[in-house]
């Protein structure tokens, strides 16, 4: 937590790649993990026909509510604020955080617990309330483990999916006074919750993210496993939630729906353990709960995806991670090689937005389009499909009708382009194509042996030592 947050796809994700794929324990942990995610998932939807049914309710649901969002955030901003609910609207990270360090100094606050919450992640919430002389722990046991150990989260559902369990064991007894050294996974999570009970009483304000933010009854819905999100939301006199403008939906009974999706697609679960509707402070005649509920809502980046037709499927994501569960390249290199808060191929469609293509155009990049995420993804998302656009605004010529998004064309290099451009040329040209490939058959000898990323890992392409339509008119067709 010492370290400020940094984003660094574009500067050396190659290289953060090759370490990881050949780093042989990180390979087998993942590989082993998403084996086992794989497994419980498909348990969940034996039924095709209901999977299939459920899909199409789901990518209904987040489509209906993207299509009204800016009507929907301001009914959700007046029903929240009838509730009692202070409604805060950030469109930067840095807006964000000077929400939550003023409602901060205004109440004294010195010490916050968090529940689970890719969005303050995001903007590095942890960093800025460390900056100002504030304690920040996290409490899901997940992310106290890698903020323990100084590192990012390399799943966004687990979290520290990435570490072993004699990992884990060497972490607590060289970070936590008085423990010992142990791989039993029952006793390390004992130790982690005597730490983090202590920690909910002494709390001043509680962070969580939410699921769904309900517009028709201006209710905040959040999923959890441990009972820590629960403890976060109802202990602090103050409990402060944050997330994305996208997360709003029109109305109760499409939070069922939803629902149903998600603990299936994520983790293999029929249903979360626990589920929480916080509809605002604690009342006169209530027992517990929070003197004040704060919303604060992020756009940073969303709404330039927003306004894209294509784009916009970007923001129906429920934030399950079944595509990184699926995907055969985070599976080989796991989070951290992104080098963005959200890896995997949903992480590879909605960074551009966050960071700008210039800071994350590797990642999109980062996919063999072998449509695997698409077919698992619970709202049908059409990641490929968004993946292909975004790596044609990677390479567009700025200033040209198809570089529409902040940083288009930082992928664009001169030499690469005048190959293709002559790639078009030859091919548009039945005379030169003939010739250009009489030239390469019959010099097949002048191939070079090293072809740059293609030879790392594979043999020279050489020409065949006579074209298709030599063949044929050697067989007189």
């Amino acid at each position: 937590m010492s370290q400020p947050v940094h984003f660094h796809a574009a500067a050396d994700f190659a290289d953060r790649s090759l370490a990881a794929v050949n780093d042989a324990g990180l390979r087998r942990n993942f590989r082993s993990a998403m084996d086992y995610l794989q497994t419980k998932r498909r348990a969940q939807f034996t039924d095709d026909g209901e999977l299939e049914l459920l899909r199409d309710l789901g990518q209904a649901i987040r489509r209906h509510a993207l299509a009204n969002l800016p009507d929907l955030l301001e009914q959700l901003e007046a029903r929240l604020t009838a509730n009692g609910v202070v409604v805060h609207w950030a469109e930067t990270p840095a807006a964000a955080n000077a929400v939550v360090l003023e409602i901060a100094a205004r109440t004294d606050a010195k010490r916050f617990v968090k529940g689970k919450s890719m969005v303050s992640e995001e903007v590095g919430l942890n960093h800025a309330l460390e900056a100002a002389g504030i304690e920040a722990l996290e409490t899901d046991m997940g992310e106290y483990i890698v903020q323990l150990a100084g590192e990012a989260p390399s799943h966004i559902i687990m979290p520290a999916i990435h570490k072993t369990r004699q990992q884990i064991g060497e972490l607590f007894a060289a970070r936590l006074p008085g423990v010992a050294y142990t791989e039993n996974v029952d006793a390390l999570i004992s130790i982690g919750r005597e730490v983090l009970r202590r920690k909910f009483a002494e709390a001043d304000i509680g962070i969580s993210g939410v699921n769904f933010a309900v517009a028709e009854t201006g209710t905040l819905f959040l999923v959890e496993n441990e009972g820590n999100g629960r403890m976060c939301t109802t202990v602090p006199r103050i409990h402060i939630a944050i997330t994305g403008i996208e997360k709003v939906v029109a109305k109760l009974e499409h939070v069922a729906a939803l629902n149903s999706l998600l603990p299936r697609s994520a983790t293999g679960q029929a249903v979360e353990t626990y589920q929480n509707f916080i509809t605002g402070p604690r009342q006169a005649d209530e027992l517990d709960g929070p003197d004040e509920v704060h919303l604060i809502l992020l756009d940073n980046g969303r709404s330039q995806a927003y306004a894209d037709l294509q784009l916009r499927a970007t923001l129906q994501c429920i934030r399950c991670g079944a595509c990184m569960n699926h995907c055969p390249v985070y599976a080989r290199i796991g989070g951290h090689a992104y080098g963005t808060t959200y890896p995997g191929p949903i992480g590879a469609i909605i960074s551009p937005h966050l960071l700008g293509l210039d800071a994350a155009y590797p990642l999109v990049f980062a996919s063999t389009l072998c449509h695997a995420c698409v077919e698992v993804c619970p709202v049908r998302i059409p990641i490929t499909d968004i993946l292909i656009r975004l790596r044609n605004e990677a390479q567009a010529r700025p200033g040209s009708a198809d570089a529409t998004l902040r940083g288009s064309g930082a992928g664009r290099k001169t030499l690469v382009s005048t190959i293709w451009r002559a790639w078009s040329l030859v091919y548009s040209r039945l005379r030169l194509y003939r010739l250009t490939s009489w030239f390469m058959s019959r010099g097949r000898a002048l191939s070079p042996i090293e072809q740059g990323a293609w030879t790392r890992s594979r043999t020279p392409l050489v020409p065949a030592p006579k074209r298709l339509r030599d063949l044929i008119k050697e067989r007189g067709k």
